[in-house]
């Protein structure tokens, strides 16, 4: 009977029609204790590519899936504050959840952060963390608790139990091509960020040349897509959409990322782009966990948790809890890890920098060894860009496009080839908004 009502769920949304809340969920099911098979998983999501699924059917399978494992419950905690978190669709040089988490931390909230690695052009959280010595990204959750608790903020990686279902159906989605379909990249993106027991989420949704979706349209649309899910799931969300047409802070690649976190931490780098999309993102979490009454009053918070350093105690709190070094904010130079080769990298012609192909960039880090393949590549910390110019700077032969860190003089020339291919020098530059939207 049940490989029949498999099959027939199937059939179903093939042909166009709207699956229950009990069919989603017992394919889920399914999907999670083997009992479907990879065929079968395949043909799911092929009819759900070429017949997409309603509202009602995004939020069962989100749902389905978010339940298809453990669900974190953080009551026995006894937290004094909401539990908030944030998701970015993904980008270069956006090392907001760095800043972002014990910016949150310092004004009372709960920062249970589960993020993922790099994967393609763009970088991951988790790997910028592993540029630190000792640090633990998979620790039990006794001590993600405790870590939560005594810091406020704890980033980690996925645990095996936390929406098994998502896992098995994102790897077959990888090699059948169905990966960009706007109902399951909701319901892969949201099942694991619920699964993790929020108050409140906040998405960065980026637009733009190093973004995830194509054009402003699609990123609105799964801007969208997760916040109607999510508040349809129980959990308070709302998204922004934000520029990723050059490189968001001033750096790309591990190590160099989080140098320049620690130093927006202490106050002595503050990339103004950086630092108006983490405010931006920050305050709406501040409003959505009623620890600030508008917008204005959160990022004043805000602002006084960045300046009286109370933040950068939350993030040393951290990173020493979950095994990292206790002095990393005072002496992080000691701790990371340095290039052998850092030359600057100029662009063929002067001018002003008017674009920036930012997938390219992502790209030139890969080159260099700061970034994956495959899945199971190793990862060069060290390596990447920093001081990287912004749009509508002159570059000329004093002024380069960036300082380059490689390993080798023959990776250094390849990834600057790579870079000066990637940006456009003209007369003008026409600028695009930070924030085009909250949703």
């Amino acid at each position: 009977m049940m490989a029949l009502l498999i099959q027939e769920i199937i059939r179903k949304k093939r042909d166009g029609h709207e699956l229950t809340v009990a069919e989603i969920e017992c394919f889920v099911q399914g999907i999670a204790n083997q009992s479907v098979s990879e065929g079968q998983i395949a043909a799911f999501a092929m009819a759900i590519f070429f017949r997409e699924m309603s509202m009602p059917e995004r939020i069962a399978l989100t749902c389905a899936m978010r339940d298809s494992g453990q669900v974190l419950d953080w009551t026995s905690m006894d937290f004094d504050g909401p539990v908030l978190d944030k998701h970015s669709t993904g980008g270069v040089g956006d090392l907001t959840s760095l800043v972002l988490g014990p910016l949150v931390a310092a004004c009372g909230g709960y920062v249970p952060m589960i993020s993922g690695r790099g994967l393609g052009h763009t970088g991951g959280t988790l790997d910028k963390l592993e540029s630190i010595p000792g640090y633990n990204i998979t620790p039990s959750n006794a001590v993600f608790g405790q870590v939560t608790k005594s810091a406020g903020v704890a980033i980690i990686g996925q645990t095996g139990d936390l929406a098994p279902a998502d896992k098995r159906m994102y790897a077959t989605r990888d090699i059948t091509a169905t990966v960009d379909n706007l109902s399951l990249i909701t319901a892969s993106i949201l099942s694991k960020k619920l699964a993790a027991g929020l108050d409140a989420l906040v998405m960065d949704v980026k637009v733009g040349s190093g973004a995830f979706m194509a054009t402003y349209e699609q990123s609105e649309e799964l801007a969208q897509s997760i916040v109607e899910v999510a508040n349809g799931a129980g959990t308070k969300t709302n998204a922004l959409l934000t520029d990723m047409n050059q490189v968001l802070a001033s750096s790309a690649g591990n190590a160099l990322e989080m140098t320049e976190a620690i130093r927006f931490l202490r106050g002595e780098q503050q990339n103004p782009r950086l630092l108006k999309v983490t405010l931006s993102l920050a305050a709406q979490m501040l409003v959505l966990g009623n620890l600030a009454p508008s917008i204005d009053a959160a990022q004043t918070k805000l602002k006084h948790a960045l300046s009286s350093g109370q933040a950068a105690v939350c993030f040393e709190r951290m990173v020493a809890g979950l095994g990292g070094p206790s002095d990393i904010v005072d002496n992080y130079a000691q701790h990371l890890p340095r290039a052998t080769i850092i030359k600057p990298v100029f662009a063929r012609e002067s001018g002003v920098l008017s674009t920036m192909d930012t997938r390219k960039i992502g790209m030139s880090v890969i080159e260099l060894g700061g970034g994956r393949r495959v899945a199971s590549d190793g990862i060069d910390y060290s390596v990447g860009l920093d001081n990287i110019a912004a749009l509508g700077h002159t570059l000329d032969n004093q002024t380069p496009i960036a300082m380059l860190h490689a390993r080798n003089e023959q990776e250094w020339q390849k990834a600057a080839e790579l870079i000066r291919d990637a940006v456009g020098v003209s007369e003008h530059y026409e600028e695009t908004p930070l924030i085009y939207r909250t949703l």
